[in-house]
């Protein structure tokens, strides 16, 4: 029986891809879920209680922010460290950062370029959201939702 080494080792590198690949479609559908929640209270406190945007996008991501807790400690990273009051306090800690982040973003295209009519300005939540969670899918996978020792 002869074994193929170049094919063993070929093969290898595949799996840790694979399980960041997984680990991002994870995070996506839980994000995605926070994303709705996002747009329906933006939306809602934008064009249906006419509030201010800036105060509109801040409460709408920290809404999200609160849903998407329970989604990444109970399916995204369930394989990861149990919850800690160390694991609760980076998660929200890097949260209020992406919500800066994304506030910022979205304050640049709101108020900044002007894009503030319907359309517009749930284009520029839209990719204010895109872009912090970037960020955030770093960080948690990182700090914050680690793999045990």
């Amino acid at each position: 029986m002869t074994v193929n080494v170049s094919e063993e080792r070929a093969a290898a590198p595949a799996l840790p891809v694979r399980r960041v690949v997984l680990e991002a479609v994870n995070f996506a559908l839980v994000g995605g879920s926070g994303v709705a929640v996002n747009f329906l209270v933006f939306n809602v406190l934008l064009h249906g209680l006419h509030r201010d945007a800036m105060v509109a996008t801040v409460l709408a991501s920290l809404v999200a922010m609160g849903t998407n807790y329970l989604g990444f400690r109970c399916f995204a990273y369930r394989d990861r460290a149990s919850r800690t009051r160390r694991q609760i306090t980076l998660f929200f800690v890097f949260s209020a950062i992406g919500v800066a982040v994304e506030s910022g973003l979205f304050y640049a295209g709101y108020h900044g370029l002007g894009l503030d009519g319907p359309l517009e300005a749930n284009a520029v939540k839209a990719l204010s959201i895109v872009l912090a969670s970037a960020f955030r899918f770093l960080v948690y996978r990182t700090w914050v939702f680690q793999h045990d020792a």
